[in-house]
């Protein structure tokens, strides 16, 4: 059991029987009655965020969560499969379960999928990836500098990120899987 003065961001509980993970709290003393606990919580499942109100003291289940590392290996039919990389167990993603991550996945790529319950529930990619830019602008006018601007350039995975003037077709570059945002270019 999680009590309420063990709250902090990032603490995944179980509420109402769904998973949810703490995004932000505030305990507050009231005049004469006891304190209480304002928290926003993510629906791990269905990613809508809850405001709830807890009396401090109130206990909370743990979540029966389990994360394995999994290698993602093909796109077939809609889905995506992963294999468990310990039993070599294959299974099948739709797109609604990868959200926006599935514009970073690439082949033979290790991620950590989140398990309630064996239903699995979300993917957490590497914080950064190394891909190559398919199609972009090319470079060579006026402001083509690096610190200067950016354009738009295609990845390979089909996700679209900006970069800065000196970046080509081909270039492989590194991007932050948490913001889509270029980090830099890979020598």
């Amino acid at each position: 059991m999680i009590s309420t003065s063990d709250f902090r961001k990032g603490l995944k509980v179980e509420f109402k029987g769904e998973p949810c993970e703490i995004v932000d709290f505030q305990h507050v003393k009231m005049g004469r009655g006891g304190a209480i606990v304002r928290t926003k919580m993510k629906n791990l499942k269905t990613g809508a965020v809850l405001e709830e109100t807890f009396r401090s003291g109130e206990k909370l289940e743990r979540p029966g969560l389990e994360e394995k590392s999994m290698q993602y290996l093909y796109t077939q039919d809609g889905h995506y499969y992963f294999m468990d990389m310990e039993t070599y167990e294959q299974i099948p993603l739709n797109p609604s379960q990868l959200g926006e991550t599935r514009n970073f996945l690439k082949e033979n790529m290790t991620v950590k999928i989140l398990y309630h319950k064996d239903m699995p529930i979300s993917v957490e990619l590497p914080t950064f990836v190394e891909l190559a830019v398919a199609k972009t602008d090319p470079a060579g006018f006026r402001g083509d500098t690096a610190s200067g601007g950016g354009k738009p350039a295609t990845l390979e995975t089909g996700a679209v990120v900006k970069v800065p003037f000196h970046i080509n077709e081909g270039d492989i570059i590194k991007v932050d899987t948490r913001t889509s945002e270029y980090i830099e270019r890979v020598k």
